[in-house]
């Protein structure tokens, strides 16, 4: 993939037949992608992305901001972990069979366990995101009409989900942090994929037929998906 410079800001371009219109986004990591049909000029290109460059700026000075002011996590009693967009309070014991388990609304971390506890914390959310994500992607697949070779749980980085070759469907652990509907979206958006690799309109429409809301969890994940708590 090709790249323009506009100033201080690099952008990865990503070009596509179907796509008629230009468009920036500005993923969790702060890289920059500009999507465009393949006729468009390079002049063309440089003249909107600099044309959108105060609202880049914005965005990445948001990220930064964020980036900076989420509180690492403290395996200490008291400290709050996400589980569906719900926070639950964590209490170290002294003695359990598992070194990790989650148990009257509260998690129950042995207290050997410590300096392991965020690859035990891991293990246990990518299990439940298993589970849960495995049943919502089941039920769209069906809504959909898609076909699902497998679907698996794993750390994509700044990504939530990804639809990968072979009509595999990859989400990160991290999403069964999100509130139920948000981590409901990101499941129908994969789906969707498999019918349309791009966010073509025809993509988008799809994923309206089964979710009418989803612009509203859209903004929500764009908004809000970076102050979801994390292990550090």
């Amino acid at each position: 993939m090709s790249k323009l410079l506009v100033g201080d800001l690099e952008f990865t371009l990503k070009t596509s037949p179907r796509r008629r219109t230009m468009q920036i986004t500005v993923e969790r990591d702060g890289a920059l992608i500009l999507m465009a049909p393949p006729e468009a000029s390079r002049a063309q290109l440089h003249a909107f992305a600099s044309e959108k460059r105060f609202w880049i700026y914005t965005q990445l000075a948001e990220k930064e901001r964020l980036r900076h002011t989420l509180p690492a996590k403290e395996f200490v009693d008291g400290e709050g972990f996400l589980y569906l967009g719900r926070s639950y309070r964590l209490k170290l014991v002294d003695d359990q069979a598992r070194c990790l388990k989650f148990s009257g609304g509260r998690f129950l971390l042995r207290r050997d366990a410590i300096g392991s506890a965020r690859r035990h914390f891991v293990r246990w959310y990518s299990a439940r995101a298993r589970e849960w994500l495995g049943a919502k992607a089941d039920e769209y697949r069906a809504r959909m009409e898609a076909e699902i070779a497998q679907v698996k749980v794993q750390d994509l980085g700044y990504r939530w989900g990804s639809c990968g070759r072979g009509n595999r469907i990859y989400f990160h652990w991290k999403t069964i942090l999100l509130p139920p509907p948000i981590a409901e979206y990101v499941v129908a958006h994969e789906v969707a994929h498999l019918h349309e690799r791009l966010h073509t309109p025809d993509f988008w429409l799809r994923v309206e037929r089964v979710m009418p809301d989803f612009p509203r969890r859209k903004t929500w994940l764009a908004e809000n998906g970076m102050r979801v708590e994390g292990l550090g």
